[in-house]
Parts: structure tokens; C-alpha cells; sequence
């Protein structure tokens, strides 16, 4: 092999499923590179007369099948693919020249200049197998395995399906704004759409790196017609599905809390469409923490209690019982709440709750456009009116509010 160093290895997919495989040595390399094997289905016959606890166990469990003696001429016979890694240099030589004379491929991890295959740093990533060969520099190859397979599986490497991918649809949440607080999952399923319909509080800077022919549409303007604004969402859903469409529906924070994916999901399932819900981060929980708030914090409160404001306490539509919060001494947050807040802050007063209780509004929490404003419930009708709050924007009640990071305790 040395006289051939400086021509490129030949990079092969092995179909090793049922055919015989030899590992020499039960050392910390076998252990590395057996799972692998097994997990190709090969047949896999191991010489050595010693083996680490974890090979050990894969004999003892079928996986394997183990020699407990040091190698001997015509181990690799009948072999296809060998692995010669022990720690004896004579034995890997001899194991490696009847490779040679069996033409048996053969990896040895002593001395890979003398061996006639090399293995590469592999990954997977959705039925994608990553293999990266960098020569005599594992390092580096490991290095650009996990760069490629990280980007696969954050949806940053954009890898569609050509042949074989089926339509889905698949309900994502995509956090409280930030591009980078959506899931992995999420950015995959993304990367994979043809069709996007995404909410206004959706990360939208996402969609800017979405490829020319993913059609993208905004939740807010599917023409309605004679149908509801959610009923005609729930038709676009089913409509792009059926069309044969990966459909992702991106939305804003986590789908159930107050997203109305549930309502989505059961009208995809009514037409007889599967669809994958793909949790995101709430932003009841990620826009105070951004801002600087623990909902809870130790020996401030033990609980947090998220709650819808989009409609008034005195509204026969409210299904929240403001008296109950009114009595918890833990942290209270509100969604959707800016334009009610006055009313809100009036009925938990009236109910009990302390009128100097602190409480912060986070406006487009974790973007740019992110800014905090303090009040009370005495004085946040006024403040939102002379701060000009606009939603979206988060409102936190309770003493976690006063709680800062450089605080000594």
C-alpha cells in the first residue's frame, strides 16, 4: 500500500448483511467498530483470547461470535471484510499478509499504511450514511464528518429527496421568534417542504433561507372566503397534502399552547392525512427567560401558571377563573394579553392580589426588537398606553419580576 500512498482511497459502500466478517482483538478499537458491524447484519466471527466488558457483552448476547484464543493462519478464510487490531505487531502483520494473499479486504488500526482498506469517520442522519476519509488525518475527517452531519440534521445542509420521499405534513413549532431557538427537527422539516404556511409569529427570518421553489404562504392572507380564517388554513393543509406536497405548517412558539394545532391535526386525520407535531419552544417559558426572568426561582416561587389574555375577565367567552389566580402566590404569565391587560390587572386586584404586585411586559421577546417595560398592577393600564406596548408581547406577574442575575443572596 505504501508504494500507492499518494493516489486517493476509493470510497465503497459494503453490503455486509449475512456475509463473514473477522475482528482480531477484543480491544478498545473493537469495541468502537463492532456496533457498526452488527448493525450491517455481517456475521461477525472475533479471535481474540481477551475482550473488553462491552464486547463481552455482545457476545454473550448473539451479537458476535467470539474465538477466545489469539489469531492462527486461516482465521480470515472465506472472510470479505477483516479488522486486525490487537496489540501484538506480529500478529497484525501475519493476520494482514493472509488478507492480502485471501484478497480480503482489510483494515488495520496499527499501521494503516500497511493495510489494504481504511475505515472512514462515519455518521447517519435519516437514512443518510456520512463517510469522510481525510488520509493519515482521522482528526480532520472526523471534523468534516460531524460538520455534515450536523447540517443535515439542523436543516442548515439542505439535502431533498429525489426518488423515493413520501408527502408529509408536519405541524412545527418554531419557537418564540429567534431563528435559532427552533428545534433541530424542525429546522430538518423545513429544509425538506415544498409548501410552507406560516404564521406572523413564526421565525420569519427562516423562511428567507428556504429554497426558490418551496412555495411559502402567509397564514394571515389565505383568501377565506366563505370559510373561517382557521377553517381555510385547515383546507390549504389538506388541499398541498393531497396533492402529494411536504407540507410543514411553521408556527409561532409550540403548536398546543395556545396554537391551535390540535384543531389542524384533528382535521388532517378527519381526511385521512397523518401528520408529525414537532414540539417547539413556548415563549411563556424562553421570552422572560430572555429577558432576564425565572418563572420560578427558589424560595420566590414554586409555580408558574400560563394563561390566555385575549379576552377580558368579564368576557361570558373567558374560560380563565381570574379569583382562583388571584390567590396563587406563584408566577403568573400571560399570552396574548397586551390590549386587556388593564382589565386583567383590575380583576386580580379586585380579587385579592397586592395592587404594588411587580409585573414586566416583553415585547417581541428574543429578536432584535426585544424590549422589556416594568410596571405594577396599579400602574400597567397606564404604562401600556404611555410605552406604547404593542403585542406580541409577554407579561410576567409576580416577584420573579424583581429578581436579577447580580442579586446576592
Amino acid at each position: 500500500m505504501a508504494e500507492h500512498a499518494e493516489h486517493p482511497a476509493y470510497p465503497v459502500g459494503l453490503r455486509l448483511s449475512g456475509r463473514r466478517v473477522v475482528v482480531i482483538g477484543g480491544g478498545q478499537v473493537a469495541q468502537r467498530r463492532l456496533p457498526a458491524l452488527i448493525a450491517a447484519g455481517a456475521d461477525v466471527t472475533l479471535i481474540s483470547p481477551s475482550a473488553t466488558p462491552s464486547v463481552e457483552a455482545m457476545a454473550e448476547s448473539g451479537e458476535i461470535t467470539w474465538t477466545r484464543r489469539r489469531y492462527e493462519d486461516g482465521d480470515i478464510a472465506d472472510a470479505w471484510y477483516a479488522l486486525v487490531a490487537t496489540s501484538d505487531p506480529e500478529a497484525n502483520t501475519r493476520a494482514s499478509a493472509e488478507a492480502d494473499r485471501t484478497k480480503t479486504w482489510c483494515v488495520r488500526s496499527d499501521d494503516a499504511e500497511a493495510a489494504t482498506a481504511w475505515t472512514p469517520a462515519t455518521g447517519r442522519s435519516e437514512g443518510v450514511t456520512v463517510a469522510v476519509l481525510t488520509g493519515r488525518d482521522p482528526r480532520r475527517s472526523a471534523a468534516v464528518r460531524d460538520a455534515i452531519v450536523e447540517g443535515l440534521r439542523d436543516g442548515s445542509l439542505a439535502a431533498p429527496h429525489h426518488r423515493s420521499r413520501a408527502p408529509f405534513v408536519a405541524l412545527v413549532g418554531g419557537g418564540p421568534g429567534d431563528p435559532d431557538l427552533i428545534t433541530v427537527r424542525g429546522r430538518r422539516l423545513l429544509a425538506e417542504a415544498d409548501v410552507v404556511i406560516a404564521d406572523r409569529l413564526g421565525p420569519r427570518d427562516l423562511l428567507d433561507e428556504l429554497p426558490p421553489h418551496v412555495e411559502v404562504i402567509d397564514a394571515a392572507k389565505i383568501p377565506y372566503g366563505r370559510f373561517m380564517a382557521q377553517e381555510a388554513i385547515n383546507n390549504a393543509l389538506i388541499e398541498h397534502a393531497k396533492a402529494g406536497k411536504a407540507v410543514v405548517r411553521l408556527k409561532g412558539g409550540d403548536p398546543f399552547v395556545f396554537g391551535r394545532g390540535m384543531e389542524e391535526a384533528q382535521a388532517l386525520a378527519e381526511a385521512g392525512i397523518p401528520c408529525t407535531v414537532v414540539p417547539g419552544i413556548s415563549s411563556s417559558i424562553s421570552v422572560p427567560g430572555a429577558a432576564g426572568i425565572p418563572v420560578t426561582h427558589r424560595g420566590v416561587a414554586h409555580e408558574f401558571t400560563v394563561v390566555s389574555g385575549h379576552v377580558a375577565p368579564d368576557d361570558p367567552r373567558s374560560l380563565v377563573d381570574w379569583e382562583s389566580l388571584a390567590k396563587l402566590t406563584g408566577t403568573l404569565v400571560i399570552l396574548m394579553g397586551v390590549d386587556k391587560i388593564g382589565a386583567i390587572a383590575a380583576a386580580l386586584v379586585a380579587h385579592g392580589k397586592a395592587p404594588e404586585t411587580p409585573l414586566a411586559l416583553i415585547q417581541e421577546g428574543t429578536t432584535a426588537a426585544q424590549r422589556r417595560v416594568d410596571a405594577t398592577l396599579a400602574t400597567v393600564g397606564e404604562t401600556v398606553k404611555a410605552q406604547d406596548v404593542r403585542p406580541p408581547a409577554v407579561i410576567v406577574v409576580g416577584d420573579v419580576v424583581g429578581v436579577r442575575a447580580d442579586r446576592t443572596e
